[in-house]
């Protein structure tokens, strides 16, 4: 039975995934707002609320592996599966702006999680305390402000630009209750087919014995991402693929800075599981996707090397599970 509501999840996923992304497209029409923006503050923020559940759920159940597992796994999923995957079938453009001010701040915000949860300040045991938490709590806001006002002020400037025809695949504004009512009821189906995928996938995971770090870095990490895969594509597909970078950017910064920073207001999160090797690669990935980027273009070779990279961080979790 697992497996039959597994597969009709999937099914919700997509169809959710695709009314999320065309609502989110139409208010962007709507506002001006650049499509790289509304893909980092709507649909990013919006995507991760499976992870936020998972991570709640985990902290009140003093589960800290779980907790900062499926941030970690979820962040490395992002970019190295869903960005990789997009990449090789649609190649993402996007802003050069992006690459001084996003991008650089996921590179930063990954790297002072590394430094909060193995305590490289006060050399104690592996925690992510309350002050920790306010730390990046603050750094969201930072990055929610200044992406907004940026992208304000480029405004003008595109204003002043000669007009250019819309691609292909954009969606017609049309009225702003009806764009609101398709995210609201993508995101809601999202969610709702996304729980029911990791709930199933994490039973069948602990009939084969395999332990919690496993779980929350693998089935759970990859599971509630599956709603940021589903509106990558759906953006790609309309092609948005400016919108499905800041779909994933968005998304990573979220997971760290909102969903960790509130779980550790709810209690520490001390984790003996999730190792330096994991939060190197999850570093790793974002310096790779800041390193393709540095043209404002993914290839489809650079989306090939990304999902390899995944494929070899699985295997490497998968020997480790069996030795």
């Amino acid at each position: 039975m697992e497996y039959v509501i597994l597969l009709l999840s999937l099914v919700g996923i997509v169809f959710g995934a695709d009314y999320l992304v065309a609502g989110s497209v139409s208010i962007a029409r709507k506002f001006k707002v650049s499509d790289f923006v509304i893909g980092a503050a709507i649909i990013g923020v919006g995507t991760s609320t499976p992870e936020m559940t998972v991570s709640f759920i985990g902290a009140l159940n003093g589960n800290a592996d779980v907790a900062i597992g499926n941030v970690v796994g979820s962040n490395i999923f992002n970019i190295f599966g869903i960005l990789g995957i997009t990449a090789m079938f649609f190649p993402i453009t996007f802003d050069r702006q992006n690459l001084k001010f996003e991008i650089p701040f996921c590179v930063g915000i990954s790297v002072l999680l590394m430094f909060f949860a193995l305590n490289f300040f006060n050399g104690t045991a592996q925690c992510i305390g309350r002050i920790d938490g306010i730390v990046l709590l603050a750094c969201f806001a930072f990055f929610m402000w200044l992406s907004f006002s940026r992208d304000k002020n480029m405004r003008p400037a595109v204003a002043e630009a000669p007009a250019v025809p819309e691609e292909s695949g954009a969606e017609d504004a049309g009225p702003m209750w009806k764009a609101v009512l398709k995210v609201i009821g993508g995101l809601a189906v999202l969610i709702f087919s996304c729980d029911l995928f990791v709930d199933n996938a994490v039973v069948i995971a602990k009939s084969f014995g395999v332990n919690d770090a496993f779980i929350s870095l693998t089935l759970i990490a990859c599971g509630t991402s599956l709603p940021e895969l589903a509106a990558s594509i759906a953006a790609a597909l309309k092609k948005n693929t400016s919108m499905a970078l800041g779909n994933v950017v968005g998304s990573n910064i979220f997971n760290i800075a909102l969903i960790l920073g509130l779980s550790s207001q709810v209690t520490p999160l001390t984790s003996t599981g999730i190792t330096l090797v994991d939060y190197a690669v999850m570093i790793a990935a974002v310096v790779a996707l800041y390193t393709f980027g540095r043209d404002c273009k993914i290839q489809r070779y650079e989306g090939l090397i990304l999902f390899l990279c995944f494929i070899g961080y699985t295997w490497y979790l998968i020997t480790n599970q069996i030795a």
